[in-house]
């Protein structure tokens, strides 16, 4: 070992001393918020096995980013990888990934209300009722099933696929899609918790949205060159959810990056990240030729449409160890602001 090295082991070990003789163990203090109005939820996933995972909270009227809410509302880290944020019945639900927990809490003070715990990878959230909502799960065959009301767990479905994603509801069916090494989207009849059917589309289908028409979208990323299960370009599928039969099919280039598929509160246009924004209306016959908001150098992560205003929402995850960049676009693509948010944030709830 150099001298130089030497005394930078000993100044490092000195200085972790001195933050340990003074650090405080006890609970970190609560503070008190009060947010009643329209906002906007950003989930910041933060770095995997870190438990750095966060959430932010954004007013679009007066501008003001507030960073941390859950940590410094209730005093406790958000935990490990958090995945997606669903607003239901006045309740905002995170679900958090690595951690294995739904944490549910109060839209204007960001206190918990309840949690929902023993989940092996859960992904994403979707409320069928008042008494029945559904966890797709990275890590776990089945799809667990919830009472909103009551926060307890009701049963299980098994689905025969490695892992579940991105979920929707239609009529009395639920429309999942099996992302990890797999090209299927499985349809589960609600009258008895059972899959009833099965679509085949591209490899890896990670994202689906409803339109006004009833038609399903789906996003697939044709999964990585030297990936056990195949290597193929991504494409757009639409999909009649009443018919189960698959319409249309839009190719990208071998190679590219096609995530985050969004659509319009009207069900009208659908929203896309492949490096730029791209956006298409429904009843478009070909993918577009010009991006919509170009990148141009930001390494965009997440995309949100406000359901309202149908502003545009981008998160950029730069390194993906420092604060994320947010952006807000008006529905035309006008840049209206930009703001620092958490580690790798990845998706949005607007309240």
């Amino acid at each position: 070992m150099t001298l130089r090295r030497a005394l930078h082991t000993v100044l490092t070990l000195f200085a972790a001393a001195c933050c340990v003789s003074c650090m405080d163990f006890g609970p970190a203090p609560e503070e008190k918020f009060d947010f009643a109005g329209r906002g906007v939820f950003i989930v910041n996933e933060g770095n995997f096995n870190y438990g750095n995972a966060s959430l932010s909270y954004y007013d679009p009227d007066t501008k003001k980013i507030e960073n941390g809410i859950f940590a410094r509302s209730n005093g406790i880290p958000l935990g490990d990888v958090a995945q997606s944020m669903t607003i239901y019945d006045g309740r905002g639900y995170i679900v958090v990934n690595n951690s294995g927990v739904i944490f549910v809490i109060d839209l204007a003070t960001f206190r918990i209300i309840g949690t929902i715990d023993g989940l092996t990878s859960p992904r994403y959230i979707c409320f069928y009722d008042e008494h029945r909502a559904y966890v797709t799960d990275l890590y776990d065959t089945r799809i667990t099933k919830f009472d909103p009301a009551t926060l307890k767990i009701t049963g299980h479905i098994e689905t025969g696929y490695d892992s579940t994603e991105r979920i929707v509801a239609y009529d009395r069916f639920l429309l999942v899609a099996c992302w990890s090494y797999n090209d299927k989207i499985i349809v589960i009849d609600t009258d008895d918790d059972t899959v009833c059917d099965t679509i085949s589309v591209g490899i890896q289908p990670s994202s689906l949205v409803l339109d006004r028409n009833g038609k399903i979208w789906v996003l697939t990323d044709g999964g990585y060159e030297g990936s056990p299960y195949g290597y193929t370009a991504p494409a757009l599928y639409r999909i009649d959810a009443a018919t189960r039969r698959l319409e249309k099919e839009f190719t990208f280039a071998l190679g590219d990056s096609a995530t985050d598929l969004q659509i319009d509160a009207n069900g009208e246009t659908l929203y896309f990240i492949r490096n730029d924004v791209w956006r298409m209306s429904v009843d478009a016959d070909r993918l577009p030729d010009e991006p919509f908001i170009r990148s141009d150098g930001a390494v965009y992560y997440g995309l949100g449409i406000d359901p309202v205003t149908s502003e545009i929402y981008l998160s950029d995850a730069v390194d993906y160890m420092q604060a994320g960049t947010i952006a807000r676009y008006s529905p035309t693509g006008e840049l209206l602001d930009r703001f620092r948010a958490g580690i790798t944030p990845n998706s949005f709830a607007f309240k």
